[in-house]
């Protein structure tokens, strides 16, 4: 089962490197912006990013405010990751938080 994660908590595991991120939101968003060190998932690299991500290291997973995020969170520890997060606020809140421009 996924767990939410504050975006504090999620920014402590990624400066630790200790997680992966991915980042759910369509190219053009993702493009405009995102957090560093994630990597763009959609349909078309979902299968190839799950064979070859590491399923025992915590995963992060962003979209816009944190809703679809849970979702995807879901489905891929289903796909075998042993720890999925879901970040509250998705990158609007990491943007707020963090002072990013897009």
């Amino acid at each position: 089962m996924f767990k939410r994660i504050s975006i504090v908590e999620a920014k402590k595991l990624i400066d630790e490197g200790n997680a992966q991120i991915v980042d759910i939101r369509d190219e053009h968003s993702f493009q405009a912006g995102h957090i560093p060190a994630a990597r763009h998932l959609d349909n078309t690299n979902l299968q190839k990013f799950i064979e070859s991500a590491d399923l025992d290291q915590p995963l992060l997973v962003c979209c816009y405010h944190g809703n679809s995020s849970q979702s995807a969170a879901e489905f891929l520890n289903s796909k075998g990751f042993e720890q999925t997060f879901s970040i509250d606020g998705g990158f609007e809140g990491w943007k707020l938080q963090y002072h990013i421009e897009s």
